[in-house]
């Protein structure tokens, strides 16, 4: 996460709990992941230019607090900012207790306090959830 934080490109957000660097979020338009363009199991759903959020990552000491809805609330915030009308994520809907390494693009429950719904499903049976972002009001 250093790493990242002390990159000049921004990979997305970054999120801080007390000045400590706690978490991150992927986010870009998903024309920017070739790979996820390329995918047949994450197939486009339909036509609508999307934001795609693709990775999280929390770092121990903060799994669990409720931080990635939050981080992808703030992903939200950056995507409307700079002209994302939809942001789209690929989460898993565990049914029971997973690793953190099974989580990586985030929970279903995550997306749902973050005012996503579910739009669809992968072929793999991942659910595809959406959020439909407000313009920024004007100052």
């Amino acid at each position: 996460m250093k790493k990242l934080d002390d990159r000049e490109i921004v990979p997305g957000v970054l999120a801080y709990v007390d000045g400590e660097l706690a978490a991150w979020c992927s986010i870009a338009p998903r024309d920017d992941y070739q790979a996820l363009e390329r995918s047949r199991v994450y197939a486009r759903i339909d036509d609508k230019p999307v934001w795609s959020v693709v990775c999280f990552y929390a770092a121990r000491p903060f799994r669990g607090q409720g931080l990635l809805s939050r981080v992808l609330r703030a992903a939200c915030d950056y995507a409307r900012d700079n002209g994302a009308r939809v942001v789209e994520g690929y989460p898993v809907d565990p049914s029971k207790k997973m690793a953190p390494v099974d989580v990586y693009m985030g929970t279903a429950d995550a997306f749902r306090s973050a005012g996503f719904r579910e739009v669809g499903r992968t072929k793999n049976g991942k659910p595809v959830m959406r959020r439909t972002l407000r313009a920024k009001r004007a100052a």
